[in-house]
């Protein structure tokens, strides 16, 4: 007589290692999301057609007016940017400093130049432009669009 086995296989899955994975899965995405640093100023950036992502930089100035000057998180005026910059410099030691400058489309061209010229003098020669995508072509207004009052 022959008997038969009655014993049906159980079938479990094991969720242990998709949690895992789902679990390395946010570390990696928490680790290399990058996040905004610099302050919460409602800027409207100048366009540029040319504009490209630019890579880590270790010195963001953001310029509202002449008495509202960022240098990563602390806030100067133009009389004072010369001391913060040269402190970031010191801090940054021989590694070159890489600067982005931010500044509303309707900024002084004066107050551009003043930054420009302390981030100069405190031995920062690589200096970004922050835009943003698209550039002019991208709002309406095109080159030459706007001629100065008194033109023909």
């Amino acid at each position: 007589m022959r008997l038969e086995r009655r014993l049906k296989p159980t079938i479990n899955i094991d969720l242990t290692p998709l949690i895992d994975v789902v679990y390395q899965l946010v570390i990696f995405f928490m680790i290399t999301s990058v996040f905004k640093t610099a302050p919460g100023i409602p800027l409207e950036l100048p366009g540029a057609a040319t504009s490209a992502a630019v890579a880590v930089s270790e010195l963001r100035i953001v310029a509202v007016s002449e008495e509202e000057i960022y240098v990563g998180r602390d806030r100067t005026t133009a009389a004072g940017l010369d001391v913060l910059v040269a402190k970031a410099v010191q801090a940054a030691g021989d590694k070159g400093l890489k600067a982005v400058l931010e500044g509303d489309k309707n900024m002084p061209y004066q107050l551009m130049v003043t930054i420009l010229d302390a981030l100069r003098a405190n031995g920062v020669d690589g200096v970004g432009l922050q835009t943003r995508p698209g550039g002019p072509a991208a709002t309406g207004t095109g080159r030459g669009a706007a001629a100065p009052k008194g033109a023909p």
